[in-house]
């Protein structure tokens, strides 16, 4: 019987088997491809389909808009990407709509993601949410809303899943995706060899942001940083880290540039200055002590100040409720005094090298066990089973 006129159901039956993801960032597509991956050994016979790049379109999703077109951050960023996400949300929604969709999985990206969400409840499609809004931090308002339109939350966190199920999401904690690529980490010293780097002697890693807003306002002063920290310490080498999604030119950058490989640099290093995000949980799973650098732009740092209701911002120290490293954001950041934090860091007898280590192992052991990606593509299959008829 056809669904009366006006019905939100799907057009065709459940016997669909399209799987939708949806990512707004690298970030997104390299844990979106490392599940499509899993979901291919698990579930064969499911087609998938999404907004992602590359990874995603090496693990077999066919990609309808690429995640490159999407990545901004901050909220004065985001007002002038408005037009962009609308049109897609457009495109999502008739897809959605059109019956071909048996779930949809989201990951990170709230704001718009949030939206696709609700499209997929009003049209009677479950979601998959992995690595899910972060309330904790800004946004609690939200919870109610994740728990009306969000089947499934995969939590990557430890807290998170506490938190999201007190407020009535169906919150599974399932582990930080990034223990899947720190299976095997190379020894310091192997990492140096292969960077081609002195098996002696201290080495600094900068990490200065995997967007070209971060880029932007990081490099100047992180590479002023390093260039002072080199003046104090003659022997001292620095490598830069180079995120796939951006360019580094040599004129913009004095020290050697490495490309990708970012768990043989945080090997490598005796200390690093990164900035805040999901690069300071790396470091604490490399065991690597570091300092947290961030600024944003005026407009959205005042806005953050009034929202935010955490008092760090890397993630490292939320996980560890403590300032396991020491943060500059915005103003605070100063090429001398973040100097000055590093100093004890880079030199291996410290007592202030010592503690943060003691954290960092910490943090690590909160992280959960390795096998995030294969834990979300079994969810997808028994969400897809579930709902089938």
């Amino acid at each position: 019987m056809k669904p009366p006129t006006g019905s939100c159901a799907p057009p065709t039956s459940r016997h669909v088997r399209e799987i939708l993801f949806v990512v707004g960032e690298a970030s997104g597509d390299l844990h979106a491809g490392k599940v499509a991956e899993a979901l291919r050994t698990l579930a064969p016979e499911l087609a998938m389909v999404g907004v992602g790049g590359g990874h995603m379109r090496t693990a077999g999703v066919e990609i309808i808009e690429d995640v490159e077109n999407l990545a901004v951050m901050g909220f004065a960023e985001v007002v002038r990407h408005i037009p962009k996400h609308f049109a897609l949300l457009g495109r999502l929604r008739e897809r959605i709509h059109s019956g071909r969709v048996a779930l949809v999985v989201l990951l990170d990206y709230p704001g718009f993601n949030l939206k696709v969400a609700e499209v997929a409840k009003k049209a009677g499609v479950p979601v998959l949410y992995y690595i899910t809004p972060q309330v904790w931090a800004w946004g609690a308002g939200r919870l109610p809303k994740l728990a009306r339109i969000v089947t499934k939350a995969a939590s990557i966190l430890p807290f998170e899943e506490g938190l999201l199920r007190r407020h009535g999401v169906d919150a599974t904690f399932v582990g930080h995706p990034l223990l899947d690529r720190a299976q095997a980490l190379p020894t310091p010293t192997a990492a140096r060899a292969a960077l081609g780097l002195p098996a002696d002697g201290p080495i600094l890693a900068v990490f200065p942001g995997s967007r070209r807003a971060e880029l932007a306002r990081h490099l100047t002063p992180f590479m002023e940083t390093a260039s002072l920290l080199q003046a104090r310490i003659p022997d001292l080498h620095v490598v830069v880290s180079v995120a796939p999604t951006v360019r580094i030119s040599a004129a913009d950058c004095p020290f050697p540039r490495v490309h990708g490989a970012s768990f043989n640099v945080l090997r490598a290093a005796t200390a690093g200055l990164l900035k805040s995000g999901t690069t300071t949980l790396e470091a604490a799973v490399a065991g690597l002590p570091h300092v947290i650098g961030y600024r944003t732009s005026a407009i959205t740092y005042a806005i953050a100040r009034r929202v935010v209701k955490i008092p760090h911002i890397g993630l490292v120290n939320v996980v560890a409720h403590r300032e396991v490293s020491r943060e500059f954001v915005q103003d605070a950041f100063q090429a001398r005094q973040v100097a000055d934090a590093l100093m004890p860091l880079l030199d291996v007898q410290s007592a202030e090298r010592a503690k943060a280590e003691a954290g960092l192992s910490e943090v690590r052991g909160m992280l959960g066990t390795p096998g995030a990606s294969v834990r979300v593509a079994t969810m997808i299959r028994d969400l897809v089973a579930a709902n089938t008829v």
